[in-house]
This record gives structure tokens, sequence and C-alpha cells, in this order.
């Protein structure tokens, strides 16, 4: 009785090792891939795209703001240039108009950073996903089984991020080639 247990322990412990062997050699044939996701969100096509948007939709009211900054500085200066021979109650008039002004401006300017790091930041969770789904479309084609993003330490051999970068960048010439 006691043989068929050590018999058994052998058998189930050589059972493990032909186990770990198999998965061993199984791992040895595993196509690993390294990406620099920051590179691709800086390089490719569809975040030049991205932020000439952002420029262009913020465009007017950033001109406005920049007109209504220089107005309000002409009025301080010719507050403080005629400010000595105004009568009493007109320079009070001014000062506080000019107040109002500067109150009226923060806010504007603060409205205007706030709609833009939303749109910056719906922007950017687009072409995030964008950058993904096109890592993961190469990946697959490829037939990487692991792709890495964030590494201490990826050799130049395993670096996909220039194919990448070349299929958004055939991506982003197809969008804009079926575009009116």
């Amino acid at each position: 009785m006691r043989s068929k247990t050590f018999v058994s322990a052998i058998l189930t412990t050589l059972a493990g090792v032909l186990t770990l062997g198999t998965a061993v050699a199984q791992t040895a044939q595993i196509k690993i891939a390294y990406v620099n996701v920051q590179r691709l969100l800086q390089e490719a096509p569809q975040a030049q795209a991205a932020s000439a948007a952002l420029e262009g939709e913020f465009a007017g009211r950033r001109r406005e703001l920049e007109t209504q900054q220089k107005d309000l500085k002409a009025r301080e200066d010719k507050l403080e240039k005629d400010g000595a021979v105004m009568a009493e109650n007109e320079r009070r008039t001014a000062e506080k108009t000019l107040r109002d002004g500067q109150r009226e401006l923060a806010r504007k300017q603060n409205e205007f950073l706030e709609d833009l790091n939303v749109r910056r930041n719906e922007a950017l969770g687009q072409l995030q996903r964008t950058v993904v789904q096109e890592i993961q479309t190469y990946s697959k084609s490829a037939g990487y089984d692991i792709v890495v993003t964030d590494a201490l330490y990826a050799s130049p051999s395993l670096d996909i991020t220039t194919q990448v970068l070349a299929a958004l960048q055939a991506r982003g010439k197809g969008t804009a080639a079926t575009k009116p």
C-alpha cells in the first residue's frame, strides 16, 4: 500500500514536470513587442489634426480675449496718464469701469480655459482610443502574443512603434482622402 502511494506521488510529480516542460516550450514561442504610446500620441497625423481642429475651434474666442485685454490695457494707461487731471467722480467712475472690465476679462479667460481643457481632454481620449485600436490591429495582423507599452528596457528589435505609426499615417491619409 505504501509503495502504491509512493508510485502515485512519483507519477504525479512526473506529470507535473512534463506539464511544466510543455509550458516552458510553449513560452519560448511567444512573440512579444514593445510600443512607445507617447511617441504615437505626439507624431500621429491624427494628433496634428486634433490640435489644428482645437486651434480653429477656439481661435475666435482667443482673439476676442486678446482684443479685450488690449482695450483694458489702453484704458488703464489712459487712466494713469489722465487720472491726476480728472474730476474726482470721473476718475472713480473710470476706475470702477476698469475694475469691472478686468473682472469680466478674468471670468471670460477662466471660461475659455475650462472649455479648452474639456475639449482637449475629449480630443485626447479619442486619439488614445484610435492609437490603442491601431496597436491592437497591427499586433494581431503581425501575430504578436503580447505588446508592452511601459517597460524599463526594451530591445530596439522588439520596438514596433515605427510600424504602428506608419499604419496610423496610412489611416490618416485614407481618412483625409475620403473627406469632402
